[in-house]
Parts: C-alpha cells; structure tokens; sequence
C-alpha cells in the first residue's frame, strides 16, 4: 500500500513529520539517530523492506530534526523520547517491533520500556544508550566542561555535517535516563548489530548494553569492517535479514 505522510501536531509544542505504511503486524519503528532523520539510508531500505513483505511501518524525526518542527539545540534525551511516544501512541495499535540507529537504540530501550506490554522486538545498530555521558561528557576536557557550564552550550565537529550544538541540558538530562548501571528489564527478544570499525560508539558498549538486558533472547551480531552507519549494501542486507527473522518470531 502507499505511504502515508503527514504532521502530528500538539499542543505548545512542536509538530512532528511521520511517513506511515499501512500492512500487517506488528508495526515496525524506525528511530532516527542524534541529529539524523527517517530519510536515511537504514529507514528507506526498511521501508522498502515492510512495504514489499505488507508489514506496517512508521518513521518519524524527533523534534529539531529532520522535517518536524522546534529548534535542534531545545533537544535531550527525555524531549526526544516523549516525541518518539506521542508518535507510537497517537499512529499505531497492537504489537510493535522497534529499530532504532546509535541514539536512537537509547530512545528505543526507552520506549520499550515504557510500553512494555505492545513491544515484541527491538533492533539495536550501532545502539549508544548513555552516550551523553560516556561518549561526550566523559570524553570532555577539564576546560570544555567549563566552558559548557559557563555558557550553556558548545558547538562540537561532526564527520557527517555541519557542527553541532551540544547543550548543558543535553547532558544533564541525559543522566535521568542512563540505562546501563543497572540490568534493563526487557523481556522481548533484541538483537544487537555493531561494527568493529565504528570511530563513534565502541563496539564494547554493545558488549555492556547485551549483559545489562534481561532477556534471554538475545542475539548480538559483530561486523568486524563496519562502521558507525552500517549502510553499506551488505549492512542493509544483514539489517533486513536480523528484521525478517524477528518478524517471523512474531508471526509477521
């Protein structure tokens, strides 16, 4: 069937741009990464992926992203969660099965665990749960912390665009929301995919995110050449492939 596409408008806050596939279920999410959106290589092949097989889907971009209304910078962790929840709640019904890109495995975990009862099965790629603290904060400087504390706000260099704010409420937000000190109670099967060669999020957290959930149903796959994006066509078919069987396990 065609893709819908449309604006979820809401009060006093900013609307949000979704593309929809009506088909079977459970819907599929796609969870854009930090300063991505559901126009990227991973969403479309998913895409094409649900649409040739009839299985619903839904992808969106988070507040400050993308298509969707707000400013980049107003952003955290638990903005762009409640984003990712307005959206599942206000276009779907039934059972859910989750994919989400580096931050957007974070807002995934996050969802999941809020909506327990409707999620069958996630995707982590390249997941980066706690990454405000780990991979920024920690990472920081004596003299950078300073200056995010003075200022409120630093711009940070990105090897896939243009640089990009990092705010003072980025990271402290973020530590409402940290997952991996403590065992993460799903119980869904997950399956983690991570590349080796990935100079964003090390492939170790991969390691640490797969102890911390409780499920046993886990499988975490490692492709020793790939990088942060796993978009290369052999990427996309292991991505495809790791979605059809969890779908099968889910009667989809």
């Amino acid at each position: 069937m065609a893709e819908e596409r449309g604006d979820l408008t809401r009060v006093a806050l900013p609307p949000l741009a979704w593309a929809r596939t009506p088909g079977r279920a459970p819907t599929v999410v796609f969870f854009p990464g930090f300063n991505s959106n559901m126009n990227g290589e991973k969403a479309m092949a998913l895409a094409s992926l649900c649409a040739a097989r009839g299985q619903a889907m839904l992808r969106f971009d988070y507040s400050g992203h993308g298509a969707s209304g707000g400013r980049f910078e107003d952003g955290t962790i638990g903005v762009w969660t409640a984003d990712a929840l307005d959206i599942i709640d206000a276009l779907t019904e039934g059972d859910l099965v989750l994919v989400g890109s580096s931050m957007g495995g974070w807002i995934a975990l996050l969802v999941a665990l809020a909506r327990p009862r409707r999620v069958t099965g996630l995707i982590g790629i390249a997941a980066a749960p706690d990454f405000t603290e780990i991979l920024m904060w920690n990472a920081m400087s004596f003299e950078t912390r300073e200056t995010l504390r003075r200022l409120g706000k630093i711009v940070a260099p990105s090897r896939y665009g243009p640089a990009m704010p990092i705010t003072l409420a980025l990271i402290e937000e973020g530590r409402r929301h940290l997952l991996l000190e403590r065992p993460i109670p799903l119980a869904c099967p997950v399956r983690l995919l991570h590349g080796q060669a990935d100079p964003e999020v090390p492939w170790e957290l991969a390691l640490r995110l797969a102890e911390q959930i409780a499920t046993p149903d886990l499988h975490l796959t490692l492709v020793k050449d790939g990088d942060h994006r796993l978009s290369r066509p052999a990427d996309l078919a292991l991505l495809g492939a790791t979605l059809a069987g969890l779908l099968a396990e889910n009667g989809g």
